[in-house]
């Protein structure tokens, strides 16, 4: 599974609401596509592009097709999103721990009208 298939396929809203659906548990193809402003056609190539990315599986049960999530996806691509937040927090902590030193707290410093 490739990580550029998972963020391009949560890239679009569509997918992010059938993802966000599948949260609750698997559902029908058809269960997707009903509260969806979109064709049929159209929620099976969102599907497809879920698939490809490894975000969701398909089965059959009976007549209907059944879409999981797969959740594997979204925790590796969840760690990338910690660990690049982490790296950014660490250097935010280290630029406000040296704003802090830089910057004096005595007013006197900086209010040059308070030395008269």
């Amino acid at each position: 599974m490739s990580m550029d298939l998972v963020f391009a396929a949560l890239a679009d809203p569509t997918r992010r609401a059938i993802i966000d659906r599948l949260r609750e548990g698997d559902k029908s193809a058809g269960e997707l596509a009903e509260p969806l402003p979109i064709s049929r056609s159209a929620v099976s190539q969102h599907l497809k592009v879920l698939e490809t990315a490894g975000l969701i599986t398909r089965s059959k049960s009976a007549q209907q097709r059944i879409v999981s999530l797969n959740a594997d996806a979204l925790t590796e691509a969840t760690g990338w999103l910690q660990s690049a937040h982490d790296e950014w927090q660490q250097r935010f902590d280290n630029l406000d721990r040296i704003l802090a030193e830089e910057v004096p707290t005595d007013p006197a410093t900086t209010d040059p009208s308070a030395a008269d």
